[in-house]
């Protein structure tokens, strides 16, 4: 490891000194669970001396490098490694693209002739959540095209132009995914049968999607004043049964006569206690 970097110290050293020196810096994404390949140079390995990659991520850094006497080095321990193309060009290859590998990307390629310096900034993509739908504000209609939670930010625009007024809302969540929201408020009348809005995104291999307004959100003093009657007729029917039972209950407590105890007759039994006991007495 320790001959590896020095013969590379030595080698942008020398060649800093008497050779050109380019660079640059490029932007790159990818999809999540995605193959990423990076190349930084075009040179092939039969003019190639020394490739490095340094690579800076949050979670952690981390450093790939090989010479040409086949000496390497890598530290990421995550899969990423360098591999060659069938024209023998060198290339750092990501076998599924995660959120841990975003970050700063450095190359190094020192060649015959000069040095090679790249910086990568490499983030993910991810495709937005979709939806559209035509709601009431104030008494006027209003378009909406919500693109949520992709990264990088949508773009939208609407079919027609010069029909109302648009506005934007964009907004980053805490995990760095954007959600883009395009009102579009509408001039009287205006016919929305064929009104839609196109998102356009990184992630979609056609460049963009097309929505119509076919479902419909918001809710205008129709559908309160729709609860407001619900909510009463059904009042009503709770009264209108409580009030029913309540009736029954009192005119079958007066229909039902009230019940006195069984009393016994007195009169009938004292003489036959006292027939019994004078008849005893004769016997006796």
């Amino acid at each position: 490891m320790k001959d590896i970097k020095w013969i590379y110290a030595m080698l942008v050293f020398l060649l800093s000194e008497a050779q050109s020196i380019k660079s640059e810096k490029i932007h790159a994404a990818f999809n999540l669970g995605s193959e990423a390949i990076l190349t930084c140079s075009n040179k092939t390995w039969k003019d190639m001396l020394f490739v490095t990659w340094n690579i800076e991520r949050n979670s952690k850094s981390c450093r790939i490098a090989f010479n040409d006497n086949g000496q390497n080095e890598n530290s990421c321990e995550d899969g990423k490694s360098l591999q060659n193309t069938s024209s023998s060009q060198s290339y750092l290859h990501i076998p599924k693209f995660s959120k841990d590998d975003v970050g700063v990307y450095k190359c190094n390629h020192v060649y015959n002739g000069g040095i090679e310096n790249c910086e990568i900034d490499v983030t993910i993509t991810v495709p937005p959540r979709l939806s559209s739908w035509l709601e009431t504000k104030d008494n006027k209609k209003v378009a909406v095209c919500k693109a949520e939670g992709g990264n990088p930010a949508a773009n939208i625009s609407w079919s027609h132009l010069g029909i109302g007024n648009a506005s934007i809302l964009e907004v980053k969540d805490p995990q760095g995914l954007f959600t883009v929201e395009s009102r579009l408020e509408l001039l009287e009348g205006m016919d929305t049968e064929n009104l839609n809005c196109s998102i356009r995104h990184p992630s979609y291999l056609e460049g963009q999607k097309t929505l119509a307004l076919k479902s419909k959100k918001g809710y205008g003093p129709w559908l309160y004043i729709l609860t407001v009657v619900v909510i009463i007729v059904f009042l009503a029917g709770v009264l209108f049964f409580a009030q029913k039972k309540l009736w029954r209950r009192c005119k079958l407590s007066e229909s039902s006569p009230s019940k006195s105890p069984p009393t016994e007759d007195v009169e009938e039994v004292e003489p036959y206690a006292s027939y019994v006991q004078r008849v005893n007495s004769i016997y006796n």
